[in-house]
């Protein structure tokens, strides 16, 4: 049998499926931990949510007295959605920056633990934090300004599982832009997923958009998303060929995200550069 390639490089017998789930467990038991030990980073899953929802739920409150009801709608499932992107992105990429925060990086790096157990550890625990934020938001939304957002219906689980791997997607691109180019670059992981941003039309339709950028929307998974919440909470049907357009997006996503990943790993294994981050 073929051996497995460690973090660090190195060859290790290879593993069973049990084994790799312990390994992966065990990256999501630290980062727990390490959530438990540390109020502010509790506190920051929920600040920065209920903030964004208060401020565009005034907003809404106001448009709803101009008899627009459906753009009321449409501004509350946005800023639900883009959350979901916004912090699938941001924790998967924090967590990576923690470990140089903390300078513990190379430590994991030369531990038997494999960079794709390393990266899925990171991912899994992103979701704990993203149900955390989301269901609070989305119990605010429905206390404060009576927006249900299961009112998407089924469509909301796709929905919500490609803005996810667009997110996971976008902070592995990241960390490959951190391990490439070091700390400096640390500001790619706040502000990757903004790019994004005016090309989704998340708070208004892509029709609004120059021709040009329509074009490039089209190529963007989270387009198709938004589109189709605003068509579904104009009372029209969940647009599968749209959240099948995105899948297959997001696949290509992946994996130029994944190729990337280990384009830069190995150039800084190569280069010695991960040592720095250890410094």
């Amino acid at each position: 049998m073929d051996s497995v390639e460690g973090a660090a490089g190195l060859a290790y017998p290879p593993l069973s499926p049990a084994a790799r789930r312990r390994r992966i467990g065990g990256v999501v038991a630290r980062d727990l931990a390490a959530l438990r030990r540390s109020p502010i980073r509790v506190f920051e899953i929920v600040f920065w949510p209920v903030i964004e929802l208060v401020v565009w739920g005034y907003v809404t409150l106001f448009l709803q007295a101009q008899k627009v009801p459906f753009i009321v709608s449409a501004l509350l499932g946005a800023v639900l959605l883009w959350q979901v992107l916004h912090r699938a992105s941001n924790e998967v990429a924090i967590g990576f920056l923690e470990d140089i925060w903390s300078r513990n990086l190379l430590n994991v790096q030369v531990t038997p633990v494999t960079p794709a157990e390393y990266m899925t550890g990171l991912v899994l625990f992103s979701l704990t934090k993203i149900a955390a934020g989301i269901t609070i938001m989305a119990l605010l939304a429905y206390a404060l300004y009576g927006f249900g957002l299961l009112t998407i219906g089924i469509g909301l689980v796709p929905f919500m599982a490609v803005l996810m791997v667009m997110g996971w997607s976008l902070a592995i691109v990241a960390i490959s832009c951190v391990l490439r180019f070091g700390e400096g670059a640390q500001v790619i992981a706040w502000s990757l997923v903004f790019v994004f941003q005016p090309l989704a039309g998340v708070f208004y339709p892509v029709s609004v958009l120059p021709e040009a950028l329509r074009a490039i929307s089209a190529f963007v998974p989270a387009t198709h998303v938004f589109e189709g919440m605003r068509a579904v909470l104009n009372g029209g049907a969940i647009p599968w060929d749209r959240l099948g357009a995105a899948a297959v997006l997001d696949v290509a996503y992946v994996a130029l995200a994944l190729w990337l990943y280990g384009l830069t790993l190995r150039h800084a294994r190569t280069k010695g550069r991960l040592s720095r981050f250890g410094e």
